[in-house]
């Protein structure tokens, strides 16, 4: 079955106003950038977002967070999206905050059809016992705050119950990619990105490199295409363009009397 569509606007034109949608990447490694900013022309909102962050340096999911797209967050951590923590304290968004590698395990678990699992992260804590906000409601007071979560113990050892994550789409970005869907991710981008299509009820991946079915030794498929609905080949200047979040030049040093440096 070729999945491949013509463009990243196609490919989310049926994507609804309040859907919920996993988002691949990593801080700004391997993020679905064409897919976010078809989104934002198209103008789609009230999502409901899961991903491991909420994108940077207006670039990823801070497109849509700006735009005031955005009503519900489900991730691992804020970092220094001074935008993304002025919306959460203002009222502006709820956000639900969850140790990264439950996240992880959460979507992947989605993916698997596991319902729920048990982990021993977050026992004794708010993550368990309840009360982390949720939403504020602008005047300095908490309006929502999660509930608490079955505890149980086994052999000895409390563990917290934890929900697998399914969302309504999912949004990734691959290193290279076939027609029928299967995908291979470079480096750092396989940290969320496979997981995230496998949560995914329908699955829109942007490729760098898009190959024909056979090209990709199946030794090396990441991500088969039975989780993947359809395919976008993103432009040469697409592909490569890729943000740094952090950027860290050695200071280069000039050669000792024995050309070493």
């Amino acid at each position: 079955m070729d999945k491949v569509v013509a463009s990243a606007a196609q490919a989310v034109a049926d994507v609804p106003d309040g859907a919920s949608i996993a988002v691949g990447g990593f801080g700004l490694s391997g993020v679905p950038d064409a897919l976010i900013s078809a989104l934002h022309e198209r103008g789609t909102g009230d999502l409901r977002v899961v991903s491991n962050n909420c994108g940077a340096q207006d670039s990823g999911l801070a497109v849509l967070l700006a735009a005031g797209r955005i009503s519900r967050v489900t991730g691992s951590y804020i970092g220094g999206n001074k935008e993304f923590g002025r919306q959460y304290l203002a009222g502006e968004l709820e956000l639900e905050l969850i140790p990264q590698g439950t996240l992880a395990e959460r979507l992947r678990a989605g993916g698997a059809g596991i319902p729920a699992f048990y982990t021993p992260a977050g026992v004794g804590t708010l993550v368990a016992d309840g009360g982390m906000p949720w939403r504020y409601d602008g005047d300095g007071g908490v309006a929502v705050t999660s509930p608490a979560k079955e505890v149980r113990d086994f052999d000895g050892t409390p563990y917290v119950m934890e929900r697998g994550i399914r969302t309504d789409f999912a949004l990734v970005r691959a290193a290279r990619g076939d027609r029928h869907g299967n995908l291979v991710f470079n480096k750092a981008s396989r940290n969320f990105n496979p997981l995230a299509a496998m949560a995914g009820r329908i699955t829109i991946a942007e490729v760098e490199e898009l190959v024909e079915p056979g090209e990709i030794d199946p030794d090396h498929v990441h991500l088969p295409g039975i989780f993947v609905r359809r395919v976008v080949a993103l432009t040469p200047e697409q592909a490569a363009d890729k943000r740094i979040e952090q950027r860290t030049v050695t200071p280069r040093t000039h050669p000792d009397e024995d050309g070493h440096r």
